[in-house]
């Protein structure tokens, strides 16, 4: 047990996407004896959405308080962290609106009606409903966007009382690290529970939707790669007036690990030497926007979060009007600024803006995102690394304390 524990958990994942396969195809009768595992790590995804998004949203906003540098950095960096997220959600939409992936296949049209229960759509009633009369029967009934609002409230009182709610603040990080800690016992069983999904799946999935799956993928590792391209250097040259080439140049290092480990966690210590020794960005800075940013700043999952709201709404036949568009946006706004920051975690926050859209029929979906995650995560987490270096280099560059000796040589 111990040697198994020691295998990557993405290496572990494969089996069990590999394993679930041949078990599907070879013995249909195996894949509904191990079914009940499917619907138990189903069961605990549906478990950690509410605690999960309470907590780590509501501390990603208090996070923003951290450190005397809050007015000059904390300020320039969280506007920078807000307008990258957005775009990258942005980007993801448009992305997913050319290439339309799920349009082309009916495998989920047997569950169709069931999504499209009250889909008739009304930006403005949308909109208000956002608003809880009663978070409580929010929680109770798993409304993830009045809980997302409430979050928002409660992130910014807590700021706006400082030291005088230093406990609740407190509280609330403590919280989101058992949060945190449940989250990988769930993940850890994820191989197990994506090999049940598999087993039981492979038999129904059509060669249709596997191209449609194949599209998914694409668009969204191209969409993060034009991004990355477009936005970052955009803002390099007009807000920062920097030579981009450098930054690309010196950013190589870190970009790297954060493609090969696809963990911001793992590459923080890289990005830090990178961002003092190669970049000229002051400890002052760094050491506040990086650690910030490893946590709030994930303009990856912004892309990717958008791609599946527009991959589950093509699948369950859901309309694409310009104000469910705009609720893509922000849903993945807010989720990619409480993602939670560990290793697969993805999978979990994907989890929940599928059931906000879509209702619990569209978690049938998940053994799908769970056996493409680990051709997403490399692109998304690379992504991640250079929104936080251009965010900090443009800060310290804006403040006037950019060495651009070091960032030119």
């Amino acid at each position: 047990m111990k040697s198994i524990t020691k295998i990557p958990l993405g290496a572990q994942i494969l089996a069990g996407i590999v394993l679930g396969l041949m078990i599907g195809f070879i013995s249909p009768a195996a894949a509904g004896f191990l079914s009940p595992l499917g619907d138990i790590f189903l069961n605990l995804l549906k478990m950690l959405i509410v605690p999960l998004v309470f907590f780590s949203i509501t501390n990603g906003i208090c996070k923003m308080q951290d450190g005397k540098q809050l007015r000059s950095v904390g300020g320039r960096i969280v506007l920078y962290y807000l307008v990258s997220s957005a775009a990258a959600a942005a980007f993801g939409v448009v992305g997913g609106l050319i290439t339309q992936p799920g349009r082309s296949v009916t495998d989920f049209s047997w569950l169709a009606a069931e999504a499209a229960e009250g889909s008739d759509f009304s930006f403005i009633d949308n909109v208000v409903s956002w608003f809880p009369t009663n978070i409580i029967q929010s929680m109770a009934n798993a409304n993830m966007l009045q809980i997302i609002i409430f979050c928002l409230f409660l992130g910014v009182a807590l700021l706006a009382l400082g030291e005088r709610a230093s406990g609740v603040i407190r509280l609330i990080g403590e919280g989101n690290d058992i949060m945190l800690k449940i989250t990988e016992y769930v993940i850890a069983f994820s191989p197990v529970g994506i090999l049940s999904l598999m087993a039981s799946m492979v038999s129904t999935i059509s060669s249709a939707m596997m191209r449609e799956v194949l599209v998914f993928i694409a668009t969204i590792d191209v969409t993060i790669v034009v991004f990355m391209l477009v936005f970052y250097p955009l803002v390099l040259m007009l807000v920062g007036k920097l030579n981009v080439a450098s930054f690309f140049k010196k950013a190589s290092a870190s970009m790297l690990v954060a493609f090969t480990t696809t963990s911001s966690a793992a590459t923080l210590p890289v990005s830090i030497d990178v961002a003092e020794s190669r970049l000229g960005v002051p400890e002052k800075v760094y050491g506040f926007t990086l650690p910030l940013g490893n946590t709030c700043n994930m303009d990856g999952a912004a892309v990717q979060y958008s791609v599946i709201a527009i991959f589950a709404c093509n699948l369950f036949g859901l309309e694409l009007t310009p104000g469910r568009v705009f609720q893509f946006i922000f849903l993945s706004l807010v989720l990619s600024i409480g993602a939670a920051g560990v290793k697969g975690s993805g999978i979990v926050m994907s989890t929940i803006i599928i059931s906000t859209l879509i209702g619990d029929a569209g978690l049938t979906l998940i053994p799908v995102l769970a056996a493409v995650w680990p051709t997403l995560d490399p692109f998304a987490t690379t992504c991640n690394n250079v929104g936080d270096l251009t965010g900090t280099t443009v800060v310290a560059k804006s403040l006037g304390v950019l060495d651009e000796i070091i960032y030119n040589s």
